[in-house]
């Protein structure tokens, strides 16, 4: 599947990252030329420079053939008009967009062409699932043929995992941790690796709940 990305910011990488891990070819694009600098070889997709809300850049960055565009500005009406142009003049069959502000989010319909609209506060997974069009089309993300889920969670200056190695952390029965996302990019998650705010961590587990999960780090 072919997909781009409007947006590098934390959102947008993690996006990138995790479908190129799910075996799609995925564009990036984003008007700072120093983000998209900064992210030269540590994004496994192709970048591209320029505002997603100019026909030229969708174009440039593949939108013709494009399956999936997925909007992450922090911009709601950038996202809007991000995903009209993909919808109504590039024809991309699916269109998943951003809602920063939940004011705005009757704006995000198919009269804008947005065919799923994903709340900010909703995690990464919810919107990867949106993106995918189905649960089990993402197998990084959720493994239902064979009853297993990936689960994630967000450490925060609050968290009691904050200074404290993988190794001290006690995971539920049945949890396997898979990554550590640090920074936009996946660091190895070593027992020795001294978890910090921000680190995103994703957990395989066929039998414990998100809510036991999110307790063994929050």
């Amino acid at each position: 599947m072919k997909v781009i990305v409007a947006g590098a910011g934390r959102l947008g990488r993690q996006v990138a990252q995790v479908m190129a891990a799910a075996g799609n070819q995925v564009t990036v694009v984003d008007r700072d030329d120093d983000r998209v600098a900064a992210l030269q070889d540590r994004l496994p997709a192709r970048l591209e420079v320029g505002d997603a809300c100019e026909p030229s850049v969708l174009e440039r960055a593949g939108a013709h053939s494009a399956d999936l565009v997925v909007a992450t500005t922090g911009e709601d009406e950038d996202n809007l008009v991000i995903s009209l142009l993909a919808k109504r003049q590039f024809g991309v069959e699916r269109v998943v967009a951003r809602v920063n502000d939940t004011e705005n989010a009757w704006l995000f319909d198919r009269n804008w062409g947005v065919d799923a609209a994903v709340p900010a506060a909703m995690p990464l997974i919810s919107l990867i699932e949106e993106a995918a069009g189905a649960t089990d089309t993402v197998a990084l993300l959720r493994l239902s043929k064979s009853g297993v889920n990936v689960i994630e969670t967000t450490i925060t200056a609050r968290s009691r995992a904050v200074g404290r190695t993988l190794a001290d952390i006690t995971l539920p029965a049945g949890t396997v941790l898979a990554a550590v996302i640090r920074d936009g990019g996946p660091v190895v998650p070593a027992k020795e690796l001294v978890l910090r705010a921000g680190d995103e961590i994703l957990v395989v587990s066929h039998e414990a709940t998100e809510d036991e999960v999110h307790a063994a780090f929050q």
